[in-house]
């Protein structure tokens, strides 16, 4: 019989977690177990986590115990039994898995491009993290750069769709653009894919420990230090994307440029789960920006295939900058079995890990 290994991790303290080993069951009709090869496991996993039952972020994997969780993140998977036709044995899958050795899934809406997961306590979970796509019928998908899109794939779809909202509202008449937690994978991605609009200055704000990594990535115009934020000129109108979610460093950013500050969008954080409450800021109230929005506006305006295409040369082209062996942007760092997984899970929540590095837990 088949035994299923899962990685449980506490709620309430995410460095505290716990590997539980177990015998599985035969699959029933309509089922089809995948056995999990690899997985990414990144900053934004905690981030995730510490926003815990407001995003739904546990009701993905449910355990039988309220106050341990089971963490999904993003990887590849090969299906080791099937009853639904369609989704063959040994064939591999993109998509959301558990920090496991298995998922049990009940595959519906089979297509060529892969299924939707249609277990009952994920029907009311935002479709999106409930796709797998076959890699076989993945345009984007190259077997060599499996890490890189599990690493990538996630946040560059938010760095993308971020860049085009703010060229789809001409930078809201700025001329700068000043982006926090620039050592971010999502703020450097944003970054790179507007390294085509010469309309307005990209300006890193960093911590010093990350100024240099910022320096020589070579995708902003400037690299500034938190602590230098009030020597930048304060006259152009200005842009404040934030991904730090730090509202002492936003209340700076808003009395500092005053009127010249022409839009607040808050892209995400990796550290403050009040995000966005009203501190009576003068200047423009911060907008929170979600992707999905901006995706559905785009497959109206271009339609899905044409967003699909679009996305894909773009996710090559900065997997190929990122990985890029003269100057990379990102080393990928393996880690195997789930015990390196729980020292990993550790490091990344204490903030232990180098931004240059990325990683992947592989489970066979």
């Amino acid at each position: 019989m088949t035994s299923l290994t899962r990685l449980f991790t506490r709620k309430n303290a995410l460095n505290h977690t716990r590997i539980e080993t177990g015998a599985l069951a035969p699959l029933a009709e309509g089922e089809a177990l995948l056995k999990i090869r690899r997985v990414a496991v990144t900053t934004n996993n905690i981030t995730y986590a510490a926003f815990g039952d407001a995003m739904q972020y546990w009701n993905f994997f449910p355990t039988p115990e309220a106050d341990w969780g089971h963490m999904p993140v993003w990887g590849f998977a090969d299906v080791a039994a099937s009853s639904v036709p369609g989704v063959e044995v040994g064939e591999r899958f993109y998509g959301y898995w558990p920090v496991a050795s298995h998922l049990r899934m009940q595959p519906v809406r089979v297509t060529e491009r892969g299924f939707y997961d249609g277990a009952p306590h994920r029907l009311a979970l935002t479709s999106a993290y409930n796709q797998y796509t076959r890699c076989s019928a993945d345009p984007a998908y190259r077997a060599a750069d499996e890490n890189y899109q599990m690493l990538v794939r996630p946040l560059f779809i938010t760095s993308f769709m971020l860049a085009d909202f703010l060229q789809d509202n001409g930078f809201f008449g700025a001329r700068r653009l000043v982006l926090s937690s620039a050592s971010s994978k999502t703020a450097y991605g944003t970054a790179f894919c507007l390294q085509s609009a010469p309309e307005v200055e990209r300006v890193a704000l960093t911590s010093p420990r990350h100024q240099g990594f910022v320096e020589g990535l070579g995708c902003y115009h400037r690299t500034v230090g938190y602590d230098a934020l009030e020597a930048i000129d304060p006259h152009a109108p200005t842009l404040y994307v934030d991904f730090s979610g730090d509202e002492a460093l936003r209340e700076r950013v808003h009395r500092h440029f005053g009127e010249a500050l022409v839009y607040d969008c808050f892209a995400g954080s990796a550290g403050n789960t009040n995000f966005l409450r009203d501190t009576g800021l003068p200047g423009p109230a911060p907008a929170f920006y979600f992707a999905p929005v901006q995706i559905r506006k785009r497959n109206a305006d271009w339609g899905h295939a044409e967003v699909n295409r679009r996305f894909n040369e773009a996710q090559l082209a900065f997997i190929r900058r990122v990985g890029d062996a003269g100057a990379p942007w990102m080393q990928v760092v393996e880690h195997r079995g789930f015990e390196a997984a729980q020292a990993l899970i550790g490091d990344l929540h204490a903030g232990r890990t180098d931004p240059l590095q990325g990683h992947v837990v592989v489970l066979d």
